[in-house]
């Protein structure tokens, strides 16, 4: 493959490109020097290389439903706007059988997951959660459930008495299959008592996704990025996760997730410009070598930005969602989902092709 380094390109820039054709590992230093640089031709050429390696031209999508069961929340988050004290206007606790009412208004053969997230609402038991999945799977069981956060199931932990695994065994019993990689926000405890991030802390957010892939599940993860933290904070983060996969190989796939602010009126100064979101998905791609997948999550970036992503390493364009809430209730000015023709539109678009998959990326169907 041919190198194009942009004339600017120093000493420091071709030693991470020579370290990224040899396989070698990056550091952390390395990964503070690529955001740090204003190079990004050549920060996405090397992500768009390893992104090739690893698979190619094709780029992976597939029919989902985003779904919340409640709103309620005991955390205060500061960068949230989707949780609601009980009895505030707007609240909402679902049932089981409301909530397999509303799938049935919007449900079609070709969904293949359920993302099931929510608030960490103390006013309804343990159990509650899981009656909740297991009225789903029983009206829809072909579907694969991918439900709640790490920081959700340490929020079990504390209202049912379970230690993480006990939770997790009741969790799959009633259709649980993956979790979701939502709640990791920046790992930082230090980031984490500014933002008022009053869930679960580092070490619980890993030991959870720990455990789960200890018992034979493969899980998602994110980072939210674009508030206070630096870039070291985001480089630690990724450098935390890749030494989890070293240790377990359970994660599917790393999500970065621009920041939204909490009005869809706020000025372009107060949103992540489209030159950091590809930078991060481009780093995000040298970081985590021993990750198969980084996600472009247009429901944060954009449509467009989605597709310029597709050569800056991104190699998943998420799915069909049909309508996302806890992005646009921060103010995302992008749509609530896409349909089928739409994502294989914009993967075709840039010159990739595009792949219907299930929750493990295993290939439904190949666009070609």
């Amino acid at each position: 493959m041919s190198t194009i380094i942009t004339p600017q390109t120093d000493t420091r820039m071709a030693e991470i490109f020579h370290k990224v054709r040899t396989g070698e590992r990056l550091s952390i230093e390395d990964g503070v020097y690529l955001y740090e640089s204003d190079d990004i031709l050549t920060i996405g050429q090397m992500a768009n290389e390893v992104n090739l390696r690893k698979n190619g031209k094709k780029v992976y999508f597939i029919e989902n439903m985003s779904l919340y069961f409640t709103n309620v929340c005991e955390a205060h988050c500061a960068f949230c706007n989707f949780r609601k004290d009980e009895g505030e206007e707007g609240s909402y606790t679902l049932s089981g059988q409301e909530m397999v009412d509303y799938v049935q208004q919007h449900y079609h053969p070709g969904v293949r997951e359920f993302h099931i997230v929510g608030g960490h609402n103390n006013n309804v038991p343990f159990q509650y959660y899981v009656d909740s999945l297991q009225a789903l799977k029983e009206a829809f069981p072909e579907v694969v459930l991918k439900a709640y956060t790490a920081a959700e199931i340490d929020f079990f932990t504390r209202i049912s008495g379970l230690n993480i695994e006990q939770v997790l065994t009741k969790l799959r019993e009633a259709g649980l299959q993956s979790l979701t990689g939502g709640g990791a926000e920046i790992l930082s405890d230090e980031y984490r008592k500014k933002m008022r991030v009053d869930k679960a802390n580092v070490d619980r957010y890993l030991e959870v996704h720990r455990t789960a892939h200890n018992m034979g599940m493969r899980t998602h993860t994110t980072m939210l990025y674009g508030s206070i933290e630096s870039y070291e904070d985001r480089v630690r983060h990724m450098v935390q996760i890749r030494e989890l996969q070293d240790e377990t190989n359970g994660f599917l796939v790393f999500i970065p997730l621009s920041m939204q602010p909490k009005s869809k009126n706020a000025s372009i100064m107060r949103r992540n410009s489209a030159y950091e979101d590809l930078k991060t998905i481009a780093i995000s791609r040298l970081m985590l070598d021993n990750i198969d997948h980084i996600k472009a999550y247009f429901i944060n970036i954009g449509t467009q930005l989605t597709q310029m992503a597709l050569t800056f390493g991104a190699s998943d364009a998420h799915g069909t969602i049909i309508k996302e809430r806890i992005s646009h209730a921060a103010g995302a000015l992008t749509p609530e989902g896409l349909t089928r023709k739409e994502l294989i539109w914009l993967i075709k678009g840039a010159g990739r092709i595009p792949v219907e998959r299930d929750t493990f990326y295993n290939e439904i169907k190949v666009y070609e």
